[in-house]
């Protein structure tokens, strides 16, 4: 495991690991952009479409910070184009399992969720 932060990192709170983590993602719309890059989605015009509504500058935040923190990079939408989009690193690909469980859990215990994320 790498302790390396990027040169935008805040400073943590504690040690913890939790903490930390959640610090990366853990408030109401960043693991809702994790979920829809997995998903396939990668254009800011996809996040802002997901049904959750999320707001333009709190996406760009969000997108920022998962930057910051090395979960998602930017690439070219297509080739040859100007267009940005993104996608997730090795490091937030590996939230995978961490969304399937968060998945499981409220399937087991919310009523009336219902599955939309098969792929994960």
């Amino acid at each position: 495991m790498s302790s390396t932060k990027s040169a935008k990192a805040a400073p943590r709170r504690s040690p913890c690991p939790v903490a930390c983590a959640l610090d990366l993602f853990g408030d109401k719309w960043t693991l809702l952009i994790i979920r829809d890059l997995v998903l396939g989605r990668s254009r800011f015009k996809d996040f802002v479409e997901s049904p959750e509504g999320i707001p333009t500058n709190i996406l760009s935040d969000r997108l920022e910070r998962l930057r910051d923190g090395g979960i998602v990079q930017r690439i070219p939408a297509a080739e040859g184009s100007k267009r940005l989009a993104y996608e997730l690193t090795d490091k937030g690909r590996a939230l995978r399992p961490v969304l399937r469980s968060i998945r499981d859990w409220g399937l087991k215990w919310e009523p009336g969720t219902r599955v939309g994320m098969e792929s994960l």
